[in-house]
């Protein structure tokens, strides 16, 4: 737990620690992020370990109370609903200027990674499948190049690893998606920037409606 990744500074090592046992809910939503007692286990100062615990919380990952610490965040339905409402919104618009702008290679390296979704729905591999979906997204989020728009949408994805994965694993979502994902890479390779938008709205409404 001592090493210390180099060429950056600590508290941003140690939030990337914090951030993996969040995600792994090896710190489960809603508990207390004890400074003193994760700076022992991490044998750093209670300095780093606070700037880290700050990062998290610009991300959404950690919530700060008023006399009472950090806690990891709770996601509740209105924050699902929240959430979706403005990736929705923001993914959409990525995908309308990336339907616009994409290059040949660029649309050959999401043809591929579509392959790759379909392999893993085959296979149901959920995790490939999840592995994937995110490498798609991401890719589309490059090509349109909006980097303010991108760390929005990274911060907000980031909140929703609290609990995303599950729904996948729910009954025909998985086939669902797939199919959701056909009709945007359709769009896209179409160059219809109107309907890749469309259908990347339509992907993230479905994704919550499979979260209830």
């Amino acid at each position: 737990m001592n090493a210390k990744l180099i060429n950056r500074p600590l508290y941003e090592d140690v939030a990337e620690r914090l951030r993996t046992q969040i995600f792994a809910h090896e710190l489960a939503p809603g508990s207390w992020l004890d400074e003193q007692s994760l700076a022992q286990q991490f044998g750093i100062s209670r300095t780093p370990m606070r700037e880290a615990i700050k990062v998290l919380a610009s991300e959404g990952l950690v919530t700060t109370k008023m006399n009472r610490g950090a806690y990891v965040t709770e996601v509740d339905r209105g924050d699902l609903e929240q959430i979706f409402t403005v990736l929705a919104l923001l993914e959409g618009q990525a995908a309308r200027e990336t339907a616009a702008k994409a290059t040949e290679e660029d649309l050959t390296n999401l043809d591929n990674l579509h392959h790759r979704l379909e392999k893993a729905a085959a296979d149901r591999d959920v995790e490939q499948f999840f592995d994937v979906n995110v490498k798609f997204h991401d890719l589309i989020q490059e090509i349109a190049g909006n980097k303010w728009m991108n760390e929005v949408i990274g911060d907000l994805r980031k909140v929703l690893k609290l609990q995303r994965r599950d729904s996948l694993s729910r009954a025909g979502r998985l086939q669902n998606s797939l199919i959701e994902h056909r009709a945007i890479l359709q769009a896209i390779l179409k160059r219809d920037a109107i309907a890749a938008e469309l259908a990347m709205r339509k992907h993230l409404t479905h994704g919550l409606e499979a979260t209830k």
